[in-house]
């Protein structure tokens, strides 16, 4: 059964990403901005997280909820602070101010709560179940981060598709302009984008850190490249892309360290979006989108 259990680490793995990587995917796609601050506001969110559970005895669910409106404050903050001022600037200012906030969010975090690692408290309500006699033990945080997965994506589908806002984004991503003239603010779409984004990230923030009990300044830089892999992996820009994105990854990353080997499973990520990209550079589920001249 080692085979199921590696299967199923690496589905919960990879629904970690999928969640963080709807975060990129819907920035990029209705503000065609790179957020790598990104991971960065994780790590602050569960920060708040693991200070709730620990310092307050708040109940696990408060503690999410703290994560997700710090990551949703801290986004919106950041959107309107560091972006909205570039939105008619070149994607290189845009890139150069993503990765100086990553700088000062995590320098913020040494500063006030120091470089040693803590021990993130499990915040999962279930407990592990085990199958065939014991040869297939899945775990509560991989049962939580799988539910909570599909909850997001159905949840976020159907805000998408049905809901006013959700409509307003759809129609900002495909013309700005054309969107402001029908008397969408364009700023407040582009706001509540990035707070949704962030919201999500809290949540993913708290599922990794559940399952991989070590918070430190840094915990959200490798998950949040890879969950940014995961998007361009599975099509950046698009929602179903992102989700399928972040689920292959983490099984490729769950089996490369299984039968090939530990060092190597991080780059074999990375080669295996090369290779997609050469292949097929929109991603699994992206569009090619021809652009008059």
């Amino acid at each position: 059964m080692s085979f199921l259990n590696y299967l199923i680490s690496g589905v919960s793995l990879g629904s970690i990403y999928a969640i963080i990587a709807l975060g990129y995917t819907m920035v990029y796609g209705i503000a065609k901005m790179l957020n790598f601050a990104h991971g960065d506001v994780i790590m602050i969110g569960t920060y708040f997280a693991y200070f709730a559970t620990t310092s307050h005895s708040l109940p696990p669910a408060i503690a999410v909820i703290a994560a997700m409106l710090c990551c949703t404050i801290l986004g919106v903050v950041i959107e309107f602070l560091a972006y909205r001022p570039l939105r008619g600037a070149t994607s290189l200012a845009v890139l150069i101010t993503a990765i100086g906030v990553s700088f000062f969010l995590q320098n913020f975090a040494l500063i006030r709560w120091g470089s040693s690692p803590k021990n993130f408290p499990s915040l999962v309500p279930f407990d592990k179940v085990s199958l065939f006699g014991g040869d297939l033990i899945i775990s509560g945080e991989a049962i939580t981060t799988m539910l909570a997965c599909i909850f997001v994506m159905i949840g976020l589908s159907f805000f998408i598709k049905k809901n006013k806002l959700g409509k307003a984004m759809r129609a900002v991503s495909e013309d700005r302009e054309a969107a402001q003239l029908m008397g969408i603010n364009v700023n407040y779409t582009i706001a509540m984008t990035f707070a949704i984004g962030s919201a999500l990230a809290g949540i993913a923030g708290v599922l990794l850190c559940s399952m991989y009990p070590t918070l430190s300044p840094t915990t959200g830089a490798m998950p949040g490249i890879k969950a940014f892999t995961a998007a361009v992996f599975g099509g950046i820009g698009s929602i179903p892309g992102a989700m399928l994105g972040g689920i292959l990854l983490g099984m490729i990353e769950i089996f490369s360290r299984a039968y090939i080997s530990t060092q190597l499973s991080d780059a074999i990520v990375f080669a295996v979006l090369i290779v997609v990209l050469l292949v097929r550079p929109t991603g699994l589920l992206g569009k090619k989108i021809r652009e008059k001249v």
